[in-house]
């Protein structure tokens, strides 16, 4: 071989050389990443307790209203619990009501708060890391399947609720809000729509609890940070000297799900609440793909 030769070879060889480095691209792997993360999160003790737990609150709900119908206590509570009785539909909502300002909140924190720094306490993060999907995948990957365990936590209530409501009370027509009564296949519906409405009000805590679990390998303090975050909106909120953010607030539309109980469904007002947790979601869950692409993981 000749010195002239020599440059056409090297030419030829260089761009092997080149293409080698780079991750490979595995079909597949998303999916497969995805159903690992559905298991890892439904198949948790801690998880499924948290499932049991908060289908035993209708269960409970239901059988004291149940057992005290007739007595003096009977028909009375706060907010909807005092309907449940003359209607079985209604303890869907009572319950989810009851559920709302602190049970589901800690259930959204304890799976969120644990999706990032869980990994990252038992050393498996890095493992995890390794597998030919990028780091935003991954995060999306966990956020998905927090958001699915957090949409199975409200369903599992307003199931059990339905169906001990129907049990201990019967299932009629639904008197709304202004007194109008509506057929029962339109209340099923409207009381659908509560139960969407309050598992869509929980996804700017879902993305609030992913940040902060990107920032400790401790996963206690992430989630017992995301629980403080959701107390401190529901306080501030009670502060009328704060009326001007209080919009803005993550819990301040919680309540809106009774707009389904009205006669006219104001989607306005449910497309406000809807568009603030857009807003949570965007601002924390771009906050959290930021520090999880870029940090370092050495555990």
């Amino acid at each position: 071989m000749s010195l002239a030769d020599a440059p056409a070879l090297g030419a030829a060889a260089r761009p092997a050389v080149a293409a080698a480095p780079g991750p490979v691209r595995v079909r597949g792997a998303w999916g497969r990443l995805l159903r690992s993360e559905l298991r890892l999160v439904f198949g948790r003790r801690r998880n499924l307790a948290l499932l049991v737990g908060l289908s035993l609150v209708p269960l409970l709900l239901g059988t004291v209203l149940f057992v005290t119908q007739d007595s003096a206590l009977g028909g009375q509570g706060p907010g909807f619990v005092s309907r449940v009785t003359g209607n079985g539909l209604f303890l869907v909502v009572a319950a989810l009501f009851m559920c709302l300002p602190f049970l589901l909140p800690l259930t959204t924190g304890i799976a969120s708060g644990d999706a990032i720094a869980g990994e990252a306490q038992a050393g498996t993060l890095r493992y995890l890391l390794a597998v030919p999907v990028s780091r935003g995948r991954l995060l999306a990957a966990k956020a998905l399947a927090t958001l699915l365990f957090v949409g199975s936590a409200v369903m599992a209530i307003a199931v059990v609720a339905l169906v001990v409501g129907a049990a201990f009370f019967g299932l009629t027509e639904v008197t709304l809000l202004s007194g109008t009564t509506v057929p029962l296949s339109d209340g099923i519906l409207r009381i659908a729509g509560v139960a969407v409405y309050v598992a869509l009000s929980l996804t700017g805590l879902v993305a609030v609890g992913l940040f902060l679990s990107t920032l400790t390998e401790v996963p206690v303090g992430a989630m017992a940070a995301t629980v403080v975050v959701a107390i401190v909106s529901a306080v501030l909120d009670t502060l009328p000297q704060l009326a001007a953010i209080h919009p803005g607030l993550l819990t301040h539309h919680w309540l809106d799900f009774a707009e389904f109980l009205r006669v006219e469904v104001d989607w306005g007002v449910l497309g406000t609440g809807l568009a603030v947790q857009a807003a949570w979601v965007a601002v924390f869950g771009s906050l959290a793909w930021s520090r999880f692409t870029t940090a370092d993981v050495s555990s």
